[in-house]
């Protein structure tokens, strides 16, 4: 389902919520100035006008949006989203070769908090940084390698810190490829955007008390 005159692609729709597929350089959300005002949720609400925001992307990343419709929805999916209730799967490329297996994840927990001189730039700040928590594995690679010496990883963040995923595997030396930010474009050579793709969402439906699973197919 889509509704490409609205500029978006629509994957779920129902009474309390929406699930959009976002295209990666698309803000979620109004940005500061009149060359940053169309967005996701923008277009979605010209449409949807009861449609309202529950989380975001990274301007970079692609993948699912879930939308509220209404006000007593949006709080419930927040909460849902606050108390880590929804579960949510990113697959990515990052630089050079893990070492971990597709069977087993592994965890990072390091506090993540602005990099206030550089922003939006965040950094592991192990004194004022929020606890931050990202589970990751390589994934399953199907045909040949496209990337160079880079490496096909799943990842399930735990927390919802700004832009958590990309500071935790740089942190690792495992930067996302096509991260401006956090790879200084090492190796990016023919990479073009951030490969990084929120694929899958799975909640309790806030109505039908069901679990709702919906996924979108990575773009890289």
């Amino acid at each position: 389902m889509s509704h490409a005159s609205g500029g978006f692609a629509l994957l779920h729709e129902d009474a309390a919520l929406l699930v959009l597929d976002k295209p990666p350089g698309l803000l979620c959300v109004p940005g500061r100035g009149t060359d940053k005002q169309d967005c996701l949720s923008a277009r979605v609400q010209a449409v949807y006008p009861d449609a309202r925001i529950v989380h975001r992307l990274d301007m970079a990343t692609s993948g699912l949006v879930l939308m509220a419709r209404g006000p007593n929805h949006q709080r419930w999916l927040s909460a849902a989203f606050e108390a880590r209730d929804v579960g949510k799967r990113y697959v990515a490329w990052v630089a050079g070769a893990v070492n971990c297996g597709a069977e087993e994840w592994s965890t990072i927990n390091l506090p993540v908090g602005a990099d206030w001189p550089n922003r939006p730039r965040q950094i592991v700040d192990q004194i004022n940084g929020k606890p931050s928590t990202t589970r990751w594995r390589q994934a399953p690679l199907a045909g040949q390698h496209p990337y160079g010496l880079s490496s096909r990883i799943e990842l399930e963040p735990l927390t919802g810190r700004t832009h958590q995923l990309r500071v935790h595997m740089a942190a690792i030396g495992h930067p996302i490829r096509g991260d401006a930010l956090y790879a200084g474009g090492d190796g990016d050579t023919g990479v073009d955007r951030l490969l990084l793709h929120a694929t899958s969402l799975t909640l309790k439906h806030p109505v039908s008390g069901l679990t709702l699973h919906v996924e979108s197919t990575v773009p890289f």
